[in-house]
């Protein structure tokens, strides 16, 4: 991957084409997984680049010299991005552009946290449509399966994030290298 700042060469000097073309690749690929998921287009691309990225922290110019498109596409995504809480918006003192900071601690536990409290909200109203249709006719019955399901996936998601932080550092143990014994 390219190091350093967003646009910015490597240490050599040289930026690898290559990798350039590889992340940018990857990045396209992934925003289409985001983008069938429900997320906007341009968020998606600024959110996959900025996962796969080896940077920090981007002005709205590298994030738009990085993806190849005008700062102003930039604008709109990374306001979404920062009230979703996928990046947190920064300023270096003595400087004019806010930076935007990829906020990756638990960031994909902090996203679900947020689509449980709407996974709940959504099987709360098909309960009270049960509850006003009564679950004896067949629209009844689709409803009352749905609400089943969605307090099922709620209770298994709910326990996958509560579990997450300890399989977090259990699968980050076993990607770390190993000390010499000695």
């Amino acid at each position: 991957m390219i190091t350093g700042r967003c646009g910015e060469r490597r240490a050599d000097g040289v930026a690898d084409d290559g990798e350039r073309i590889t992340l940018l690749r990857f990045v396209e690929r992934f925003a289409l997984v985001l983008r069938e998921a429900g997320m906007a287009p341009m968020p998606a691309r600024v959110l996959a680049y900025a996962l796969a990225d080896d940077a920090d922290a981007y002005t709205a110019g590298d994030l738009a010299r990085g993806l190849g498109v005008s700062p102003a596409a930039i604008s709109g995504a990374v306001r979404y991005l920062v009230q979703v809480g996928f990046f947190a918006r920064e300023r270096e003192p003595g400087t004019r552009s806010d930076l935007y900071v990829l906020d990756d601690r638990d960031l994909w536990s902090r996203f679900m946290s947020a689509e449980l409290h709407s996974l709940r909200r959504f099987g709360e109203t098909v309960a009270e449509g049960v509850a006003a249709l009564g679950a004896d006719r067949p629209g009844g019955r689709r409803l009352a399966e749905t609400c089943d399901f969605m307090t099922f996936l709620h209770a298994e998601l709910s326990d996958a994030v509560r579990r997450w932080p300890a399989e977090r550092d259990r699968l980050a143990a076993g990607r770390s290298p190993v000390a010499p014994a000695g």
